[in-house]
């Protein structure tokens, strides 16, 4: 096949019940980011979707342990979901939600139109029911001792201790989380996908390539883990796959079928189903058809995904859109494998993570630091790990030591050398190459083009570390052109003899300025502003360089002014990623101590206070109606909140533990006759309560109902 002029890029949807962490995002978004953006740049079209994915029965859970519904808890992760991707630089050309009616339209006909095409088949089993909830129980609803270690808390698809995957008659003494009632087995009657029907035509796709008697896809370009985890369930023989639940969260079975009620899609029936809204509702904000995405044979769907959705994307997800029919396949998969920390698994529950928006709180212009570590170590064919001293190492050594200072020393030069300006000389002329050689500008241009061919070819190949290293090898070339030609020596006895030199390096710099984008953005952004050259988007400027390169034209023309020069990255100190190490130990033996010693040790009651004491106290219920961070001070957040009577503002000392933008309508507990106080020159009336949890975290003390601002608490 002939490269595609369209592509449908698709990233695993996101579960919003915890917020991202480095993992999630060498898994599914980073590469995925990269390979949109470079396409982009070759001038092809593309559309990048993504959304949060908001039902299932841990959202549930989650709610329950917050005290919040199932809304509550899916607006909060999609905000800051939304937040966070974007300030890491994930160019979504749509983030969308599986909890909004466009989605929820949508899987239901495309449930409706499977059913009238008999594509279902109907089964009773036996499942645990909770007979004093008088509902039928999820895997997470299930609790009990884990059958391997034993511990007491497993849950019915598994134990978050020792890691092994359940079922929920595994469980020893199962308990449900609803009543804390022993559950019962009762039958109840579900819609099944058969998948055995279509194994036939899913092997010779996976195996060959091959799809209704025409070739589909290269087998040969799909990672050998994806292809044999495919042929593994293959082997065993695929069975019926229920796609309906006995849940009160979710998308409901279409109404107008018998039995409906009561029953939801199955999360992993209405999830895939996401990337065709998120289309939707981008064609709808956009213009155009929706279909040409999805049912247009010209155009490419390559879903990008970890290790663990691998079944789904490539076997059952398939299975459900050519049972539908109309729809295209994906002509890849390109999932990645794992990535470590320190040494371990990144546990959420144990809290063994770095979680990207803290790290864009704690390290405010380093994005782009974090990206090329992961891309560089991005766990591409196997696991890979991510240290904080190997984040440190390749920040300070290649970014700093190598791309930096030739930006800098190019830039700096030209400025002394040439007033800031492109010098003009002729594209024949001569200096000596990487290798010693002498070459002339021309030739050196069409070299720069085949090394931007090189690192095409690598990202179609989805071979990103590799891409990575190639951009890298670019400003090494430059480093070691200025270093054999040594332009701050031989500018004292012939300046005409430096222009050649300082020519190509700018063409260099003004190269990486573009081919750097899809992988750090915001210093292409920079790289932009210290040439002089305005950012105008992505849309065809790396194919304007393998353009210009390939014919032998500079892309900086003679005479161009250079913008104001300053330092693309700056060195990390030990002390910060010491800090950084001891905080991630510290948070996983307090999350270790909560797991494994039961009750945590708390602080001793006060002195005892009169009644009167007490009745002093004006505590009102509240609503978070801004929340902002003051400016110079990490732990401060300025908020304004409404308490019925006025609307005031409080400055809280919450910041190293919310973003501003996630608890806004947040209700709260204020304490509204504290007097007022000045705090970083703003006025604080009043106190937000808050709780200290055994983690060492911050929780909202919050009405366990949801109530008007201005309620008293007494």
């Amino acid at each position: 096949m002939g490269a595609s002029k369209r592509t449908l890029i698709t990233s695993a949807l996101p579960y919003a019940n915890g917020p991202l962490h480095i993992g999630h995002l060498a898994g599914a978004y980073l590469n995925a980011d990269v390979y949109a953006r470079w396409l982009r740049g070759m001038g092809e079209e593309v559309l990048f979707v993504c959304g949060s994915d908001e039902h299932g029965a841990a959202i549930t859970v989650r709610a329950r342990k917050e005290g919040l519904s199932p809304q509550e808890i899916v607006d909060k992760y999609h905000t800051l979901f939304q937040s966070t991707f974007q300030s890491i630089g994930i160019s979504f050309d749509v983030y969308d939600r599986t909890s909004s009616p466009l989605h929820h339209r949508t899987s239901q006909e495309f449930f409706q139109k499977l059913y009238e095409d008999g594509q279902f088949i109907e089964k009773e089993s036996e499942q645990y029911f909770d007979e004093e909830a008088n509902s039928f129980l999820a895997d997470r609803y299930i609790i009990g001792t884990c059958p391997r270690c034993g511990h007491t808390d497993a849950y019915g698809d598994q134990c978050e201790k020792c890691g092994s995957t359940l079922s929920p008659t595994e469980l020893i003494d199962p308990r449900s989380t609803l009543s804390g009632s022993k559950p019962v087995m009762r039958s109840t009657r579900h819609w099944y996908l058969p998948l055995e029907n279509h194994e036939e035509w899913l092997r010779e796709w996976i195996s060959t390539g091959h799809l209704d008697g025409a070739v589909h896809h290269d087998p040969a370009s799909w990672k050998n883990h994806v292809i044999g985890q495919c042929k593994s369930w293959l082997d065993a023989g695929l069975q019926p796959r229920a796609m309906t639940r006995d849940l009160d969260w979710g998308v409901d079975v279409p109404p107008a079928i018998p039995g409906a009620e009561g029953k939801k899609l199955y999360v992993w029936m209405d999830a895939p189903i996401g990337y065709i809204s998120a289309t939707r509702k981008w064609a709808e904000e956009n213009g155009g058809e929706w279909t040409r995405w999805w049912q247009d044979e010209e155009t490419d769907l390559i879903h990008f995904i970890g290790k663990d959705n691998i079944v789904f994307h490539c076997l059952i997800f398939p299975a459900i859109l050519k049972a539908h029919g109309g729809y295209n396949l994906p002509v890849n998969v390109p999932a990645n494998q794992f990535m470590n920390l320190e040494g371990n698994k990144i546990s959420t529950s144990r809290n063994w993570a770095v979680w990207v928006d803290e790290f864009v709180r704690d390290f405010p212009g380093l994005e782009d630091s974090l990206r090329y570590n992961m891309i560089r170590n991005m766990p591409e064919q196997r696991d890979s790990e991510f240290t904080w001293k190997n984040f440190q190492e390749t920040h300070n050594s290649e970014l700093v030591n190598n791309l930096a200072n030739f930006v800098n020393r190019v830039l700096v030069l030209t400025g002394k050398y040439f007033q800031g300006q492109v010098p003009a000389v002729a594209l024949t002329a001569g200096f000596v190459d990487p290798e010693g050689q002498p070459t002339t500008i021309d030739h050196w241009m069409k070299h720069l083009a085949s090394q931007v061919q090189a690192i095409d070819s690598a990202i179609r190949g989805f071979s990103f570390r590799e891409a990575m290293q190639l951009v890298m090898e670019v400003s090494s070339a430059g480093n070691q052109i200025l270093q054999i030609n040594e332009p701050w020596k031989v500018f004292k006895s012939d300046p005409k003899g430096v222009e050649p030199v300082m020519f190509i390096s700018l063409q260099i710099v003004a190269v990486l300025s573009r081919v750097l984008r899809p992988f750090l953005p915001f210093s292409a952004d920079r790289l932009d502003a210290f040439l002089g050259c305005p950012t105008e988007g992505e849309q065809g400027r790396i194919e304007e360089v393998v353009k210009a390169c390939s014919q032998g034209r500079a892309i900086l023309v003679a005479g161009h002014q250079i913008g104001t020069v300053g330092h693309l990255f700056d060195r990390i100190s030990d002390e910060v990623i010491d800090d950084q190490i001891a905080r991630l130990h510290a948070t996983r033996e307090s999350s270790s101590a909560k797991a494994d010693e039961g009750p945590v040790a708390v602080e001793p009651v006060k002195g005892e206070i009169q009644y009167e004491q007490f009745a002093g106290l004006d505590i009102r219920t509240g609503t978070i109606l801004s929340a902002e961070k003051v400016p110079k001070a990490d732990r401060l957040l300025k908020l304004e909140v409404d308490l019925g009577i006025d609307q005031r503002t409080i400055v809280s000392g919450i910041a190293e533990h919310f973003q501003p933008e996630a608890i806004v309508g947040q209700q709260v507990l204020v304490l509204a006759n504290l007097a007022p106080r000045k705090l970083k020159g703003i006025t604080s009336q009043g106190m937000i309560l808050m709780a200290s949890g055994p983690d060492g975290k911050l929780y909202f003390v919050r009405p366990g109902e949801s109530l008007s601002p201005g309620c008293i608490v007494s």
